[in-house]
Order: C-alpha cells, then sequence, then structure tokens
C-alpha cells in the first residue's frame, strides 16, 4: 500500500488529514468561545473583526501556516509523481516534513512555546529544500 509508483502520495494525504484535524479542531474552539463570550456570528465576519474578539487562535493561527510551506510540499510531490521519481530518499524525505508538520502543529495548537515551535518550523523547511534539491536532480536526470 505504502510502496511503489504512487508511495509519494501518501505523505501528501497525511498532511491533509492533518489540515482537517486542525480545521476542525479551530472550528471546536471557535464555536465554544462564540458561545462563552456571547459572540454574535456577525460580529466577527471579517479576520479583522475575529482578531479583535477572540482570544485562542492558536489553531486557526496553524491552519493558516498549513496553507503556507507546505504548498511547496505539495507541489513536489505532484513533481515527482509526474516525472516518477519515488526513490526512498524523496519518499523518506515526505514523511518526514509531514512528521516535523505534526510536531510543530502539535506545539502550535497545544502549549505554544515560540522557540519549540520554531525549531520545528526550521527543520521541516530544511526537509523541504532537501526534497527539492533532490527533486531537481530527478528532474534533470528525467529531461
Amino acid at each position: 500500500m505504502f510502496a511503489g509508483p504512487h508511495a509519494i502520495l501518501w505523505p501528501a494525504c497525511a498532511l491533509v488529514a492533518l489540515t482537517f484535524v486542525v480545521w476542525t479542531r479551530m472550528y471546536y474552539v471557535r464555536i465554544r468561545e462564540m458561545r462563552r463570550l456571547r459572540i454574535h456570528p456577525q460580529s466577527v465576519a471579517t479576520s479583522a473583526q475575529a482578531r479583535g474578539r477572540f482570544v485562542d487562535t492558536r489553531a486557526a493561527d496553524n491552519l493558516g501556516n498549513l496553507f503556507e510551506m507546505p504548498v511547496l510540499f505539495y507541489a513536489g510531490v505532484l513533481v515527482a509523481h509526474a516525472i516518477a521519481s519515488t526513490s526512498r530518499t524523496l519518499i523518506v524525505l515526505a514523511w518526514l516534513f509531514v512528521a516535523l508538520r505534526v510536531l510543530h502543529s502539535a506545539i502550535h495548537c497545544g502549549y505554544n512555546r515560540v522557540m519549540h515551535r520554531f525549531g520545528a518550523y526550521v527543520a521541516g523547511s530544511i526537509v523541504l529544500w532537501a526534497m527539492w534539491v533532490v527533486l531537481a536532480f530527478a528532474l534533470a536526470r528525467a529531461a
């Protein structure tokens, strides 16, 4: 199941699953906070209004993060799949990136210690850069 020509797609599926988990967490926290503080939905219709009303924005902030660096990850996965480059190195790097994003999200949505979160972010970024270096060499060989 996790091997073969489509193995590179499984880490992307895992990252999508993480995004849905964080999205669900955000709505759980927001709806609970809206009820507790009696926030009318129309009073948080824009992001500027929401910033002024919500106290706990960790999950919402993390959800935004999951649409920043991971965009390059998804693009890399698609490039790898398109050129049939599913080397063990590339697959390990992809899973490592996902694991570091899970760690980043757990810290961000949890105790939110900035330097711990930053360490996970930097480590994930380095892995992503390495993934793209491997992809660039694979692309050059395929051309």
